[in-house]
């Protein structure tokens, strides 16, 4: 079958940094499905996956996480899904990706496709939107009349951070650095927008705020950590998804008694946790808010077909760092 796949980690420009490749189709066995898939969705996890490393891979190794496509088999222990079924997923970090013709995950992670979004459409919400709750209601606790400062307001988990904070009745503070993006934060639901590349503090004094109950952070957690300490309330909860590069100096939340945690989507099913099955039904239920309305897709561009120099491109946008919302690569062409 066909797939989009490496041999050496190099720079996106390179043409060998993502090729085109022939593997084998595998076969679904115990939890496993396979998956025909229609779309993909490129993430920074996948940047840093395939980013510029010392070594090589004998085989073709995959990337890809966010899909969505068509079940074509079902292994024996399966019980969520039937062939033919539409879905949407994001997919493990431990497992070969998405992009390829077809894929095998484990239902427990995979979702029902929102009817009313197209496949490129639902491919773009599987992984921030695992991100997103997973950090706002299963890690921060988030609760209704708090106030949540969000980092990165407008990249693809901020798009859905932004509306499940709100619909949650939270107060929205997300920081944007462009007009454009400013203008899609507010779209979004976000009540206010402060510049992350300038004070937090003072700008949240303009806004009549001396800290907020919570914050998300989505961007470089070692360049916010200092300001997130100053505008985090005694007592608040501060959640990040971006690795620290430098040692983190703890000792700023001690006085306030701050609570700290990481938020990696890949936990479940790479470690196969008991309740791995509850990224099922948030994808479910998400797809059920998404088809009332409730909530809308994150998609900003797609890109057709599946291919070698369309992924090139999609990476490459994703490293630039200006993206809003997400971007899509679909379909396989002849």
């Amino acid at each position: 079958m066909k797939a989009v796949g490496l041999y050496k980690y190099l720079p996106i420009t390179n043409e060998e940094s993502l090729v085109d490749v022939e593997v084998e189709q595998g076969n679904p066995t115990g939890h496993d499905l396979l998956i025909r898939v229609q779309a993909v969705s490129v993430n920074p996890v996948d940047t840093k996956v395939r980013a510029p490393k010392d070594k090589e891979e004998e085989k073709p190794k995959i990337l890809g996480f966010d899909a969505s496509g068509i079940v074509e088999e079902v292994g024996e222990e399966c019980s969520l899904f039937k062939k033919g079924d539409k879905v949407y997923y994001a997919g493990s970090i431990g497992r070969q990706g998405t992009n390829s013709e077809y894929h095998l995950v484990d239902e427990r992670i995979v979702g029902r496709k929102p009817e009313n979004l197209s496949f490129a459409e639902a491919a773009a919400m599987p992984l921030t939107t695992l991100t997103a709750w997973e950090g706002l209601f299963q890690r921060l606790h988030v609760q209704e009349g708090e106030s949540i400062l969000i980092i990165n307001g407008g990249g693809g988990v901020g798009s859905i951070a932004i509306q499940l904070a709100k619909q949650a009745g939270l107060t929205v503070i997300a920081t944007s650095s462009r007009i454009e993006t400013s203008e899609w934060c507010k779209g979004l639901g976000a009540d206010f927008i402060i510049n992350h590349y300038e004070s937090m503090e003072e700008q949240l004094k303009e806004h009549g705020m001396e800290s907020v109950d919570n914050i998300f952070c989505l961007h470089s957690t070692d360049k916010h950590w200092k300001e997130m300490s100053k505008v985090i309330r005694p007592q608040g909860k501060i959640c990040s998804i971006v690795e620290n590069e430098e040692p983190i100096d703890l000792k700023l939340l001690q006085d306030k008694s701050i609570s700290f945690f990481w938020e990696f989507m890949f936990t479940r099913p790479l470690y196969e946790t008991d309740d791995m099955v509850d990224q099922h039904h948030i994808l479910n239920k998400v797809g059920e808010e998404l088809e009332k309305g409730n909530l809308q897709h994150t998609l900003q561009e797609t890109i057709s077909p599946i291919n070698a120099e369309n992924m090139r491109q999609a990476h490459g946008k994703v490293e630039k760092g200006k993206m809003i919302g997400k971007i899509v690569v679909e379909g396989w062409g002849q």
